[in-house]
């Protein structure tokens, strides 16, 4: 099995341009690899939210949603599936916001994961709209177990999320300081839940962001087994038995 993490720009708000990112990776995977994956909130981009969730929840999607469907319906076109983050909404009357990851296999979502962790919103001036979700199991794919995490997941629950199989770890990190203590950090707390882990760090095309500079990393046993350049748009392909 072949994976794909494309570290990728996204553009706040802009979700036509995002999704138009995803056709590219999904178009230059194929042949490749058996699926994509990107980072946090990619689909409508990790700072694309304001708070008020009157707005909010325009922008955010719905599983069932027209623009989802289409989404779905480019892992057939492709003949390649897709793991990505979005900006979920949610519950009876669609008054519940989500950090969310879709999986999509074959034009349908398998698994949708809730980011568990609540650094994914400002939640000193955010109501109950604005929830995490309590639910971390595994998805099957290809006869082959799987986690997806999000960003503060692995931080804040290291514990909740120890295992045998592969973990997808989608983020968004600005971070300040030397890089070389970024990636020390990170690997070392990769190495606290599971032999594998795939991390997903998009880029941003907001100028004043100096301090985000994406990257896609595979993480083999507390230790970078590969990785993408930083600063640039590329995409790294593992291959897992």
């Amino acid at each position: 099995m072949r994976i794909a993490l494309a570290s990728y720009t996204f553009k706040n708000g802009d979700i036509d341009f995002n999704v138009s990112q995803i056709q590219k990776a999904l178009l230059n995977a194929q042949g490749k690899a058996d699926i994509v994956c990107f980072g946090e909130a990619f689909l409508q981009g990790f700072d694309a939210l304001c708070w008020d969730f009157e707005k909010d929840k325009k922008t955010a999607i719905k599983q069932d949603s027209e623009l989802m469907k289409k989404i779905c319906e480019l892992t057939t076109l492709y003949g390649v599936d897709l793991v990505f983050g979005y900006i979920e909404k949610a519950g009876e009357s669609d008054e519940e916001l989500y950090s969310s990851c879709a999986v999509v296999q074959n034009g349908k979502i398998i698994h949708n994961y809730r980011r568990v962790s609540k650094g994914w919103k400002q939640f000193d001036i955010t109501d109950y709209h604005y929830k995490e979700g309590n639910e971390i199991k595994p998805f099957l794919y290809r006869g082959r177990e799987f986690l997806i995490a999000i960003c503060g997941d692995l931080w804040d629950f290291p514990e909740r999320f120890k295992a045998d199989c592969p973990i997808i770890w989608g983020v968004f990190v600005n971070y300040e300081g030397e890089y070389k203590e970024f990636l020390e950090e990170y690997t070392e707390q990769s190495s606290k839940v599971a032999h594998d882990v795939f991390m997903i760090n998009s880029l941003s095309d907001k100028p004043e962001s100096h301090d985000i500079h994406g990257g896609a990393f595979h993480f083999c046993a507390g230790k970078i087994a590969a990785q993408t350049k930083n600063d640039t748009e590329d995409m790294l392909i593992v291959q897992i038995e």
